[in-house]
């Protein structure tokens, strides 16, 4: 008799072509990831030559039950860590019937802005830093903290090595080593400041491929986290009092910041992001306000600031780059829970398609 991981693990290409290729896309909420399989024919690399679908978006927030079909437009092909072989996930985003996207469809907006000739010639990158807390889920309460109560405070729990100090580094790991194996471009993660919170890093990541592969790593992320029985929160602030928010810090050059006189670029476009500091922080995510408090390694939510090597401000430079006279700065404002399609092409359409 078989077991039950023995089929789940079936590898089926030594008895068909056909593959297995999961339809990914945001629901209604703006931050919750629905999902769909479908059986394909054979292997598919390009997502041009991959089928459109439909769900019941009534289902998701996203449509009137009268009219409650919305089509899906595969955008973005990843390999399936959970299925493996051919098998594929696909990052997908949401149309009306008749062509057009719907109002939760952040990604087309951002392809605009990704496909102007400024903003191609710029070969903009992006590395964003995407901070979550561990939950345990029949008392919605941090991993490793003992329920009712709070662990000791704050300090030894930073990239932190012990049982005492270190809440589900399984679901850590076996992220990172599935995200290796997707394709995306993860860099690293480490253990945050708060216990039981986390964060792993995507990037370098050019343009609209960088909103693709954060979503589709939160995704693999909230998998593993169903299949371990813990839940994934992307809340700003989940613990109120002297605990760490949760962040998406982003980090993000042009080829101009990265050549020779790169410096002076990047003031430049930090001032520019000074001037629309209101619009970028109401675009950053939802309850920002609890994180952003001048405290806890932030800038308060009303002020704008930027400096070299200080974690307090809205905006940091690192001290490399002031050495080299060229490189990067990291945006330090958006929340946990930002859409990262909307925050990466906000960044590039001020810094580089708004006027001085």
């Amino acid at each position: 008799m078989s077991l039950l991981s023995d089929l789940i693990n079936l590898n089926l290409s030594e008895t068909t072509d056909k593959i297995i290729a999961e339809y990914i896309w945001i629901g209604g909420s703006g931050m919750d990831m629905r999902s769909k399989a479908r059986t394909l024919p054979g292997p598919v690399t390009d997502p041009s030559k991959l089928p459109k679908w439909n769900y019941d978006g009534s289902s998701t927030g996203q449509a009137p039950g009268e009219d409650s079909e919305v089509i899906l437009y595969p955008q973005a092909i990843f390999r399936d860590p959970f299925r493996r072989g051919n098998n594929i996930l696909v990052m997908c985003d949401a149309y009306t019937p008749a062509g057009e996207p719907i109002p939760t469809n952040k990604r087309h907006a951002a392809a605009k802005i990704f496909s102007h000739p400024d903003v191609v010639a710029e070969e903009t990158w992006y590395g964003i830093e995407q901070e979550y807390t561990l939950l345990q889920r029949e008392v919605n309460w941090p991993l490793g903290w003992p329920i009712g109560g709070f662990p000791g405070p704050q300090g030894p729990y930073y990239c932190g090595t012990g049982a005492d100090k270190a809440f589900g580094r399984d679901i850590v790991d076996a992220h990172y080593k599935a995200c290796l194996y997707a394709g995306i471009n993860i860099s690293g993660i480490n253990g945050e400041v708060m216990p039981g919170q986390w964060e792993f890093q995507v990037g370098p990541a050019v343009g609209i491929s960088s909103g693709d592969e954060v979503w589709v790593a939160r995704y693999i992320l909230e998998r593993i986290a169903e299949i371990a029985g813990v839940v994934v929160s992307f809340d700003p602030k989940p613990i109120p009092g002297d605990w760490n928010g949760a962040g998406a810090h982003t980090n993000y050059s042009t080829k101009s910041m990265r050549e020779d006189g790169g410096y002076e670029v990047i003031k430049k476009a930090i001032e520019k992001l000074s001037l629309k500091h209101k619009e970028h922080i109401a675009a950053y995510g939802e309850g920002n306000e609890r994180r952003l408090t001048g405290k806890h390694e932030t800038a308060n939510i009303n002020s704008f600031k930027w400096g070299v090597a200080n974690r307090g401000a809205s905006v940091r430079v690192g001290r490399d780059t002031e050495k080299a006279g060229k490189g990067y700065f990291e945006d330090r404002r958006p929340a946990s829970n930002m859409d990262p399609y909307v925050v990466t092409s906000m960044i590039a359409e001020t810094t580089i398609l708004a006027k001085p």
